[in-house]
């Protein structure tokens, strides 16, 4: 019986192969397709014969390891390490649809142990990712004012960083944001890290801009004692501190070519040498970088190593300026007066219309962080009520700065607040929604103003 089926197991093979439920392909040590299953077709979109003699990098996978572009087994980290196990990542398909998929591969030898290509399978996890996403979205219907991981935006652009965290997060992809200064990087790493399943672990920053060569090289990697002039003792550095965990380097294209050679060793043998210590130590750990640089440009110039691109933008994400998301001002705006007004003594109710129309006439070279720093510096001028547009910034409000206007009388200010919100109630025909958008403010705030000035929407909003 054992012999029959040693003989005959043969030509069942691709019956097998064909009846896996899973997707599979054979690949050369140049990434071309040798061959494809039925299920393979089905997960991709793409029929055998389009797969058959194209390009793995087709599919896009995050799960890749690539070291560079050029012909031969040298460009791929499977080939290396010679399996992969289990991970998760996601595939382009011929349609451009994102897919979730876990990844098990292993190389495949000849007779005479010469590597000639290798095995992958692709198991369709998508329907298991969209349920988990379905119920962090139920979750987070219940907190819809706290926004997205600290993140507030309604437009377009932001709800389509928001569902890239998602997918991204549940792999272990290195991630490279890019975005200019105040859009918001740091958030989106530490919500890719929150969303992930390293959230329970440590996340550790650095920002290599801050920090010259030596003392970046320090931090990253730590210290021996006697290490150099001041190390009196041995000291861990970032990437020991968040093992198991995510490292974020805010400013990546800032680094020194030298440190930059270190951070590729890391990324390729997933170890650490401490400065003036030769022995390596193991870590674990996902890689976010950030830049405001174009590091293309830096590679074409020498100044960033094209190796190390690859290993850190396996997936690209961008941070929209606040110049392609100007819907979202309003509340973002009403979210920082709610934030100030915590912190203070004084009742600010919002803005008026000619300093909204101010806000969003200015093109916000500094983005977020500079429309917060903006409503700041009313706070420091408005004594109370509604924020004008006096007590903008000069360059916000395109006017010489003016004193600030003297104490007003508290009874008079409160008693004009609410004629005011009566007249845009009157206009909105006492449609909070709208009442809302005219002000510039969330609705969830018109009806604390409602509540706070005892106003009746049946009585009150008649003439």
């Amino acid at each position: 019986m054992k012999e029959i089926l040693k003989v005959d197991i043969g030509k069942y093979w691709k019956t097998i192969v064909d009846t896996l439920q899973d997707g599979l392909m054979v690949i050369d040590v140049q990434g071309n397709i040798l061959a494809a299953n039925p299920a393979a077709e089905k997960l991709t979109g793409y029929a055998a014969d389009e797969l058959v003699g194209s390009n793995c990098r087709t599919l896009n996978c995050t799960g890749c390891e690539l070291y560079a572009r050029g012909p031969g087994k040298d460009w791929c980290g499977l080939f290396e390490k010679g399996e992969v196990r289990a991970k998760k990542c996601l595939i382009t398909k011929k349609n451009l649809k994102a897919a979730h998929v876990l990844k098990n591969a292993s190389v495949l030898y000849d007779a005479d142990g010469e590597m000639i290509g290798s095995v992958e399978t692709l198991t369709d996890i998508s329907e298991l990712i969209q349920q988990q996403q379905e119920i962090e979205s139920l979750r987070k219907s219940c907190h819809l004012d706290e926004g997205f991981h600290g993140m507030l935006g309604e437009s377009p652009a932001m709800q389509q960083v928001f569902e890239l965290i998602e997918n991204v997060a549940q792999t272990e992809a290195p991630v490279l944001i890019y975005g200019q200064s105040g859009t918001g990087k740091e958030l989106v790493a530490r919500a890719i890290h929150d969303t992930s399943l390293r959230a329970d672990k440590p996340f550790i920053k650095v920002n290599c801009a801050a920090l010259n060569e030596n003392l970046l090289e320090s931090e990253l990697f730590g210290h021996e004692k006697g290490a150099y002039t001041g190390a009196d003792r041995t000291r861990i550095g970032r990437f020991e501190a968040a093992h198991g965990g995510t490292i974020f380097l805010d400013e990546i294209g800032d680094i020194p070519l030298t440190t930059q050679v270190k951070l590729l060793r890391v990324l390729e043998e997933k170890e650490i040498e401490r400065v003036g210590d030769h022995r390596p130590i193991s870590v674990d750990v996902r890689i976010i970088s950030a830049t405001n640089k174009n590091l293309d440009d830096l590679v074409a110039r020498e100044l960033f190593r094209e190796d190390l691109l690859f290993r850190i933008n396996v997936f690209p994400l961008n941070c929209p300026s606040l110049a392609r998301r100007t819907e979202d001002i309003p509340i973002i705006v009403q979210n920082f007066i709610e934030q100030n007004g915590d912190r203070g003594k004084m009742t600010i109710l919002g803005l008026t219309a000619e300093a909204m129309e101010a806000i969003f006439a200015y093109d916000w070279p500094g983005n977020v962080r500079e429309l917060r720093n903006a409503i700041e510096y009313a706070f420091v001028l408005c004594p109370g009520g509604y924020i004008e547009r006096e007590h903008l910034p000069p360059k916000v409000n395109g006017v010489a700065q003016k004193a600030p206007a003297g104490p007003r009388n508290r009874a008079g200010a409160w008693k004009n607040e609410r004629e005011n919100l009566l007249k845009v109630l009157r206009q909105a025909n006492g449609n909070q929604s709208k009442a809302a958008k005219l002000m510039g403010v969330s609705r969830v705030t018109i009806w604390k103003r409602i509540k706070k000035y005892g106003i009746n929407l049946n009585s009150d909003l008649r003439e």
